[in-house]
């Protein structure tokens, strides 16, 4: 029973770490590109307090994905194998759908490559 309140601990202290680091890209440093891009397209950006907590939604399944990927692989493994699921992905499906705004990958690479293997350094490192 220990072990899997510490793990949902941990999952917690990461899905933390993963909601504030979106928010801070998404919200101060990549927004433009979001309402550029769709205002393009002729849409609205999406940012109703639902989308928000989809994305909380989205950081805990991430979390989650971690901490089971974590569990066979290395720190590094799991740091690249976890952001190719929860990053590459997405942009691949959101690409095809014609609204990623592929000026922002300059930022959002680096920064989400960040953002998993601060995660995973969470998941790992605290519970062993």
């Amino acid at each position: 029973m220990k072990n899997l309140q510490s793990a949902i601990l941990y999952i917690l202290l990461a899905t933390i770490w993963i909601s504030v680091s979106e928010f801070v890209r998404n919200e101060f440093l990549v927004k433009s590109y979001w309402t550029e891009h769709y205002e393009s397209l002729g849409l609205t950006f999406p940012a109703e307090p639902l989308n928000g907590a989809i994305w909380g939604l989205w950081s805990l399944l991430f979390a989650i994905a971690i901490y089971i990927i974590s569990r066979r692989f290395s720190l590094l493994e799991t740091t690249l194998l976890s952001w190719f699921v929860g990053f590459v992905l997405m942009w691949v499906v959101i690409g095809n759908l014609s609204v990623l705004p592929y000026g922002m990958l300059v930022f959002a690479i680096p920064l989400s490559l960040l953002e998993a293997y601060v995660a995973t350094l969470i998941l790992v490192k605290l519970s062993k």
